[in-house]
């Protein structure tokens, strides 16, 4: 499947975009992997992830547990990208449907991910559909989520180097939810307090 762009807006100085497609494709700086707190990356995206970028990032993300402790929604880790187009992934701990202030560790975790895209002077990256996996989070809302706290960092980070930001979704139901999202979603509205 070649990557396809579905939607997209500008937001400050970034060109936001809702892409169908595979994450592990894609021609950025830095691809966010769905994550767990301890960089096990044993199953759904970060297992693919692994797999076709190599032992590395597996092995880079045990130095950094090690190092740093589990991994915090609001601190995303990052390492190599190994084998991948990217140069960087960047490990994101979104929250697990049910654990309570679900919506708002969310937001934290996608946030994250751009300032430590930032720090690591990325100009692109791109994003999954953080949580919506086995973590649960329902679709729909989780991409409301995800495009505010994106829009909502732009517009904040009006210097940022970030000039695109692509949100990547891989199969029908996630495509369909998040495309159905982004046509409803405020993209012009002031940004949220």
């Amino acid at each position: 499947m070649t990557n396809r762009v579905l939607r997209e807006v500008t937001v400050g100085s970034a060109q936001v975009q809702l892409v169908q497609g595979d994450i592990t494709e894609e021609q950025v700086d830095a691809i966010v992997n769905a994550a767990n707190k301890y960089l096990e990356h044993g199953g759904g995206l970060a297992r693919i992830i692994v797999k076709k970028g190599g032992s590395v990032i597996q092995e880079e993300s045990h130095r950094w547990v090690r190092t740093h402790g589990p991994v915090r929604h609001e601190e995303p880790a990052y390492t190599t990208a190994g084998a991948l187009p990217a140069r960087y992934v960047i490990h994101a701990v979104g929250p697990v449907w049910g654990e309570g202030d679900e919506d708002a560790k969310l937001a934290v975790a996608v946030q994250g991910s751009l300032r430590r895209a930032e720090e690591l002077g990325c100009t692109s990256i791109a994003l999954p559909a953080i949580s919506t996996g086995i973590f649960g989070f329902p679709k729909d809302r989780a991409a409301h989520v995800i495009f505010r706290a994106v829009r909502d960092y732009l517009r904040d980070a009006p210097t940022t180097p970030l000039r695109q930001v692509r949100i990547v979704v891989y199969d029908a139901p996630t495509v369909e939810a998040f495309r159905e999202a982004w046509d409803t979603f405020p993209w012009n509205a002031e940004a949220s307090a």
